[in-house]
């Protein structure tokens, strides 16, 4: 069994005799009563369990604790505490952007490495440019946050408070600057100094319809169609020879 030291929230902690096959979520939940980061599906698939490694968002779950001595590893405690939120933290209470909680420690870590991929110009799948990215609207957003599954669907609030954060760190505006000025630097052109974040997209964000074609389902659709035709024209027929009936 090997002995390892971990740096977690800025503090060293020396385990002796730990299991090679532990992960550093149960080391941190069964091991160092840091409870803050939640077991979800355990397979790597929810993010309950995200945390930050060396600025990077991880899957601790899927994460053995022996690869990370040396690293730096932040968990929910370490972003903040109750008596002295973080910003995002701040904003997930300022716009409801939760409900059972579940979720919302492995939300905020990933929010806030996401904070930093941004000032970075980290590009991501919906980029259009991977050299140069543009300013992060709701798409961006919420492709960003797609390693984190909210059950209770607070996702369009959760997008209001990674905004919110946005804006107050003026993270729109220094990204359009400094496109802005690179492009100054190659045309001439002068500097947009106004620049914000694009706000037009729907700050509601789903996927596009589909537009696959089911030929099954058309010819079920048409032979429903043809059915309600004959069944009316036959009701037409049927309450035409009632009336002359009727009428003899």
């Amino acid at each position: 069994m090997p002995n390892i030291t971990l740096s977690i929230n800025q503090q060293s902690y020396t385990l002796t005799d730990l299991d090679a096959r532990t992960s550093l979520l149960d080391v941190c939940r069964h091991h160092l009563n840091l409870t803050g980061s939640k077991k979800g599906c355990d397979h790597g698939q929810c993010g309950a369990c995200t945390m930050i490694v060396n600025g990077r968002r991880i899957n601790s779950c899927l994460s053995l604790a022996i690869m990370h001595e040396g690293d730096e590893i932040t968990t929910i405690e370490g972003i903040g505490e109750p008596s002295s939120l973080s910003d995002i933290q701040q904003a997930f209470v300022d716009n409801d952007a939760f409900q059972c909680g579940y979720c919302t420690p492995g939300q905020i870590c990933s929010a806030t490495a996401l904070f930093d991929e941004i000032e970075q110009r980290w590009p991501s799948h919906v980029s259009t440019n991977l050299t140069d990215p543009e300013l992060v609207d709701v798409q961006e957003i919420a492709e960003r946050m797609s390693g984190n599954i909210c059950r209770c669907s607070a996702y369009p609030n959760i997008i209001k408070a990674i905004q919110q954060v946005m804006d107050s760190r003026g993270l729109g505006n220094t990204l359009a600057s400094q496109g802005d000025a690179e492009i100054a630097a190659k045309t001439g052109a002068a500097v947009n100094t106004t620049a914000q974040i694009d706000n037009s997209t729907p700050q509601i964000w789903s996927p596009p319809p589909s537009n696959i074609y089911h030929p099954a389902a058309q010819n079920s659709n048409h032979s429903s169609n043809n059915n309600s035709s004959n069944n009316s024209n036959n009701n037409s027929t049927n309450i035409a020879s009632s009336s002359v009936g009727d009428a003899q």
